[in-house]
């Protein structure tokens, strides 16, 4: 695909505690590489990365689409979270991600949790839930059991996935970008006259992209 040649632009934004592995999971996944040098990052960066979707669901299923994915890399640290928090309404999924290792990262979950219903671009915005660092096993300090009653507290998929070996990576941010396009093409199948909230994006005519408001 070259610039340009997609049908939907679609922003994902990952959060979660400071080293949880952020930054090296969003690498893992656009580079299929992995940097064990840790950088803090400042603010906000990005990576993207061109993918063709499938649609599994409605009228258009078996159909393909070129989807651009923007990937929202954001800092955790608390005195970014003001800077953080603004690019949540813009983002249309989010990967909420934690520290295998780290108890308290996991305990945080709710508290970004939080961020997000205040924040996002609704109440029940699409998450998937990652628990990180999975090839850690002797140092693991939260149980499988524990992250997926928290993710079915919440209503949402759970992965756990390694940024050092690849395990999980790919199925974690194309379970996201599932849920996002579903949204979506819910969205695009309402009355037009139908109020809606949110975000999302439709393909036009000429095949450019543009973002529609739609309901949660």
């Amino acid at each position: 695909m070259t610039d340009g040649d997609y049908d939907y632009l679609i922003k994902l934004l990952a959060l979660g505690d400071s080293g949880v592995g952020k930054t090296t999971f969003l690498y893992r996944y656009t580079d299929n590489k992995f940097n064990p040098k840790f950088i803090t990052t400042v603010g906000i960066d990005f990576r993207e990365k061109r993918v063709v979707y499938t649609a599994t669901n409605g009228q258009t299923t078996g159909k393909t689409f070129k989807v651009h994915l923007q990937l929202w890399d954001t800092a955790g640290q608390e005195r970014f979270r003001s800077l953080t928090t603004a690019f949540f309404r813009d983002a249309m999924g989010f990967l909420l991600m934690f520290d295998l290792t780290s108890q308290q990262s996991f305990l945080n979950v709710r508290n970004w949790m939080s961020q997000l219903q205040a924040n996002a671009y609704c109440e029940n915005p699409d998450i998937v839930l990652v628990g990180n660092k999975a090839d850690l096993a002797d140092q693991r300090e939260v149980q499988e059991k524990q992250a997926k009653e928290l993710a079915d507290k919440y209503g949402i998929p759970y992965f756990e996935t390694s940024a050092a070996t690849g395990a999980e990576v790919d199925k974690a941010v194309i379970t996201l970008l599932d849920l996002v396009m579903k949204r979506m093409e819910q969205c695009v199948d309402k009355p037009p006259a139908e109020p809606a909230n949110g975000n999302g994006a439709t393909k036009l005519d000429d095949g450019q992209t543009s973002e529609k408001k739609c309901a949660c």
